[in-house]
C-alpha cells in the first residue's frame, strides 16, 4: 500500500497483518480523492474503523490540516501509529484506541470529511450513519462529506437515502467495493408564525 497523491504521494504505508482489517485498495482511495475537492485551510477529518489509517493519511497528504483516527484493535492501532510516525504526521493526528460507538461521544468536532469503513459483516453501517446524522451532535459542518465504504455486490447492506440530517448524494462502485457519499441537508428556516 502507498499514499496515492499529495505531498506524500508514493510513500509506503504499513498494513496490519491478519484478517481483522481490510485496507482500502490504492485504486479506490485514488478514485475517492479524485472525487473530493481540495480541502480548504483548517480542514479536519475523521477516520473511523481506521485500520492502517490510509484514508486519513491520504487526506493529510492532500492538504487536510488535522486527522482524528478511531481504531479499537490494538495491533492495527500500533501499525497506524507507526505509519504516522514514519510519515512525520504525529503533530497533525490524534489516535483514539476505542470502539467507534464509544469514541463518537468524546470526539469533538466538527469534521469536514468523515471516512468510515466498518467490518462488512457487522451490521454497523446503518446505526453509524444514524448516529453521524443525528441533529446537533457537533460532528459535522454544513459542508461536510461522509464517505462510507461497503460491499458493492448483491450482498451489500441496504443504505437509506436519508439518515438523520444526512442525504445520499452519490454512490460509486469499484469491483466488489462501493463508496457512498452523504452530505448534510441544509436546515429549513422556521415558518413565519406572525398573525396575518
Amino acid at each position: 500500500m502507498r499514499v496515492t497523491g499529495g505531498r506524500l504521494g508514493g510513500r509506503r504505508l504499513r498494513a496490519p497483518s491478519g484478517l481483522t482489517t481490510r485496507p482500502s485498495a490504492d485504486r479506490v482511495r485514488q478514485a475517492l480523492f479524485n472525487i473530493l475537492p481540495a480541502p480548504p485551510p483548517g480542514w479536519r477529518v475523521l477516520d473511523l474503523y481506521a485500520g492502517s489509517g490510509a484514508l486519513g493519511i491520504e487526506a493529510l497528504s492532500r492538504g487536510a490540516d488535522h486527522a482524528t483516527f478511531v481504531e479499537q484493535d490494538a495491533h492495527a492501532a500500533a501499525v497506524l501509529r507507526r505509519n504516522l510516525h514514519e510519515l512525520g504526521l504525529t503533530g497533525q493526528a490524534r489516535l483514539i484506541v476505542a470502539p467507534v460507538e464509544r469514541a463518537l461521544s468524546r470526539l469533538g468536532g466538527p469534521f469536514g470529511w468523515v471516512f468510515a469503513d466498518p467490518p462488512y459483516l457487522g451490521g454497523l453501517l446503518g446505526p453509524l450513519l444514524e448516529r453521524l446524522g443525528a441533529p446537533g451532535n457537533g460532528l459535522l459542518r454544513d459542508d461536510s462529506v461522509v464517505v462510507v465504504e461497503h460491499p458493492g455486490h448483491s450482498g451489500a447492506p441496504v443504505l437509506h437515502e436519508m439518515c438523520g440530517v444526512l442525504c445520499l448524494r452519490d454512490r460509486r462502485c469499484y469491483g466488489q467495493t462501493a463508496l457512498s457519499f452523504y452530505v448534510p441537508v441544509p436546515a429549513r428556516p422556521a415558518p413565519d408564525n406572525e398573525d396575518p
